[in-house]
């Protein structure tokens, strides 16, 4: 192994070590303007003549290489980031910008496509952003994700990174991270500087915001992308979230992750141009101003207890009520999109009480804190019925969300590497035991 790859991992593994007590470090609530603040990189913008409409999915707008940053510091690796044209959640075009981290041992015929769980309502927390030196309090998850990158990196895989979220933050918007996913592999395949090309091979890895994009880009590669569902092994994915509509009701009243509920309002009004907040009460508005450009862990445990009927109009005390809301959550629902065409691993924690989620409601069941159990189970089940019998299903009993990432990462890495191998996929499918109905959302009239 070079030297090269073992700075990389010396640095990503005492990141990570120094980091992993960064979620109680920030019990006290931060400042989300703060995440704002940072100059404009100009790199991010498109100022070309030509409209973004003229250029394909996938074309390299802009290029530039720079060294890649753990926490703001310097490492010797060279990241190569891209500007590249993409489609956002209302299908218009857009510029979004990936990042490529060329294996110091790879020979560019392997690469994995790694989408973070950056969950933020910032563009500045994105993953990009922190590789590239800027520091912000939700971007220093990029950072601690360094130690999932560095052995894919050891082991000769080039790692794309994509902003799946977009340059809007457009946080949980399924079909954006999706499209986002597949326009940054095909950039990165076309660009020069990279060193990959039509011949690289790539798997999809992604854990909890990271799952969301894995799953939409591999459910939407047949039809959005087959260029790159032809170059895709498989994919990757753990704590999904598969039916939100289940989220917020799993959620709502929780002790740590009751915080999502506000986020994904701002992030799905964002996201479809819709307004919600002509339904909520002034607490509500309150809580949805503090979070604006905030990330998870402005979240995470500093909304104990919340509930939507604390945030609504009492008249919109159901969400179903809320016509919009229902559109949204049901285009965002993985269990209507397409089966995917490759293999697939997926893995899902069961102990939420853990984490300070209770919630164990008719038709949602148990989770690991955020996602729901028995709708993954329904997710995978659902692609053994429709043809894809190269399913492997992992769930996690006595693990909640953060605990089953560490043991899904190193299963994860596994499987991904006897698919580049060229290995038969193994199949759970008979034996995943049943789920929760996928069907979409029903209105509900007000109360």
């Amino acid at each position: 192994m070079s030297k090269a790859a073992v700075r990389l991992i010396s640095v990503a593994v005492a990141t990570a070590a120094v980091m992993t007590a960064a979620p109680a470090a920030t019990a006290a609530p931060s400042t989300p303007a703060a995440a704002t603040s940072t100059p404009s990189d100009p790199f991010y913008a498109y100022g070309g003549s030509e409209p973004l409409s003229a250029f394909a999915p996938g074309a390299v707008l802009k290029t530039r290489t720079l060294q890649y940053h753990l926490v703001g510091i310097s490492t010797p690796l060279k990241a190569v980031q891209l500007l590249y044209r993409t489609t956002d959640a209302q299908g218009r075009p857009a510029a979004n910008v990936t990042t490529v981290v060329r294996s110091p041992t790879g020979d560019r015929s392997k690469a994995v496509s790694y989408q973070s769980f950056y969950d933020s309502l910032s563009p500045e927390d994105g993953p990009s952003r922190a590789i590239a030196g800027n520091v912000s309090l939700g971007g220093l998850i990029p950072s601690v994700e360094a130690v999932f990158l560095a052995p894919l990196l050891a082991q000769g895989y080039d790692v794309v990174i994509p902003d799946t979220e977009g340059q809007q933050a457009h946080f949980a918007a399924g079909p954006e991270y999706g499209t986002n996913t597949l326009d940054s592999i095909r950039a990165a395949t076309k660009s020069a500087q990279t060193g990959l090309n039509s011949a690289t091979a790539f798997g999809l890895m992604g854990y909890s915001g990271g799952s969301i994009a894995t799953n939409w880009a591999a459910a939407l590669a047949p039809s959005y992308a087959p260029d790159v569902q032809r170059k895709l092994v498989g994919y990757a994915e753990g704590g999904l979230l598969v039916d939100p509509a289940h989220n917020l009701k799993y959620v709502d009243g929780s002790l740590v992750w009751s915080g999502v509920i506000p986020m994904a309002v701002i992030g799905v009004s964002r996201s479809y141009g819709i307004d919600l907040t002509s339904y909520l009460n002034g607490y509500g508005l309150e809580v949805l101003k503090e979070l604006e450009h905030g990330s998870i862990v402005d979240a995470l445990g500093h909304y104990p207890g919340l509930t939507w009927k604390k945030m609504a109009k009492s008249q919109y005390a159901d969400p179903n009520s809320i016509p919009a809301f229902v559109e949204a959550m049901n285009k965002l629902n993985l269990g209507s999109a397409a089966t995917p065409a490759v293999p697939g691993f997926i893995a899902q924690g069961n102990a939420g009480v853990l984490e300070g989620t209770f919630g164990n409601h008719p038709g949602i069941g148990t989770g690991d804190g955020v996602m729901v159990t028995g709708d993954v189970r329904a997710l995978a089940r659902q692609y053994c019925a429709t043809g894809n019998s190269a399913v492997k299903y992992g769930q996690y009993e006595l693990l909640s969300h953060t605990g089953a990432s560490v043991v899904w990462a190193s299963a994860a890495l596994g499987w991904l590497g006897d698919r580049f191998a060229g290995r038969p996929a193994p199949s759970d499918c008979g034996r995943i035991p049943a789920g929760n109905s996928l069907a979409p959302e029903e209105p509900a009239p007000l109360s």
